[in-house]
C-alpha cells in the first residue's frame, strides 16, 4: 500500500510471501517422490515444473475431498508409505555404505517396477475413495431411518 508517497507493508505481504516459500518448498519436496517412480532426470524436472504450477490449487481441492471423503487421508498415508519403501529398496540396490551390507549391492531384495507402483498408487485411491462412498451413503441412511 503506497499512502502519502510511502511504502507501507501490511500482513497480506508477509502472508503472500509465507505461502508462496511454502509453495515452492513443498515442489522442492516432491524430487524424492519422482525419484521413487522414475530416474530419468528430463521427467523429474517438468514434474516439478508442473508441480509448482498447480500446488496451490491441489491444497485447496485436497482440503475439500478430506472434507468429504473420510479415508483419502488414510489412503494418502499408504501411498506415501509405499513411496517411502520403494526409494528405500532401491537405494539399497545401489548401496554403497560400508555398514549395510558391508557396502555391498544388497540383491536380494525384488526390484519394484514403475507399473507396480502405478498400480498401488491407483488401487489405493480407488479403494479409499470407495471405502470412504459406501461410508458416508451408509451414514445418510442412518440418519434417514
Amino acid at each position: 500500500i503506497i499512502k502519502d508517497g510511502k511504502r507501507f507493508y501490511t500482513p497480506l505481504l508477509f502472508a503472500m510471501i509465507a505461502i508462496g516459500s511454502a509453495d515452492i518448498l513443498f515442489a522442492l519436496d516432491s524430487i524424492p517422490a519422482v525419484f521413487g517412480l522414475t530416474s530419468e532426470p528430463y521427467i523429474v524436472f517438468t514434474a516439478n515444473a508442473f508441480a509448482l504450477l498447480g500446488l496451490r490449487h491441489l491444497y485447496f481441492l485436497l482440503s475439500g475431498l478430506l472434507l468429504r471423503l473420510k479415508y483419502l487421508g488414510l489412503g494418502l498415508s499408504v501411498i506415501l508409505g509405499w513411496i517411502g519403501v520403494k526409494l528405500a529398496i532401491h537405494a539399497l540396490h545401489k548401496n554403497e555404505l560400508p555398514f549395510i551390507n558391508g557396502g555391498e549391492h544388497v540383491d536380494w531384495l525384488p526390484e519394484i517396477s514403475t507399473e507396480l507402483s502405478l498400480g498401488v498408487i491407483l488401487g489405493t485411491i480407488t479403494v479409499a475413495t470407495v471405502a470412504s462412498l459406501i461410508a458416508t451413503r451408509e451414514k445418510k441412511n442412518a440418519k434417514a431411518e
